[in-house]
């Protein structure tokens, strides 16, 4: 049976995982500025393995509104344009032989109120999984109680350990989302 601490540190870990992974979804979101994180999803067919465009160019950033991507290779050229095509970015890549250059354009106010009900629904769901874990986390201890491993002082006490580190993880998700939206809206 696991140890109250190993559960508490196992929630936080999982907790922290959480804000990562949606500090990570955010970065995907387009914003009017560019971001090399904007195509790091995108997978290009390389010798028939998808292969993240990371893995196979420099990202650079010229200006706020291009995005410059340079292959290694000049053969994956054509193959990095393919995948930008076919990606849900909605961007028309530009290619001269040597880079590809994606110009981001201006958001409109429609689009950026529907980015910003976007990023509201990816921070709830983010809430959401911290509170499955801290759920998980309350059985464990709730079972390591039953089983007579943890009192039932200790278990209040390891249990309100558990919600505070929730509470700061959820104040976190809110700060990410909150800093998200500003960019998105600021024009």
């Amino acid at each position: 049976m696991a140890e109250p601490k190993t559960v508490l540190a196992d929630a936080e870990d999982r907790m922290r995982k959480a804000v990562e992974a949606l500090r990570r979804e955010l970065a995907t979101i387009r914003t009017g500025r560019a971001n090399p994180a904007l195509v790091e999803h995108v997978r290009v067919d390389y010798y028939g393995v998808p292969t993240p465009i990371g893995q196979m160019a420099t990202i650079s950033v010229p200006d706020p509104r291009q995005l410059v991507i340079q292959p290694w290779d000049r053969q994956t050229l054509g193959a990095i344009e393919r995948a930008l095509l076919k990606s849900d970015l909605g961007l028309m890549p530009n290619s001269d032989g040597s880079v590809i250059r994606l110009n981001i354009p201006q958001l409109t106010d429609e689009r950026r109120r529907d980015l910003a009900r976007q990023v509201k629904r990816k921070v709830e769901e983010s809430k959401v999984a911290l509170r499955n874990v801290r759920r998980d986390a309350a059985d464990s201890l709730r079972a390591l109680e039953k089983n007579k491993d943890l009192s039932e002082d200790e278990h209040r006490r390891i249990g309100e350990q558990l919600q505070r580190v929730t509470d700061r993880y959820i104040a976190e998700v809110d700060r990410v989302g909150q800093a998200k939206e500003a960019e998105l809206l600021e024009v």
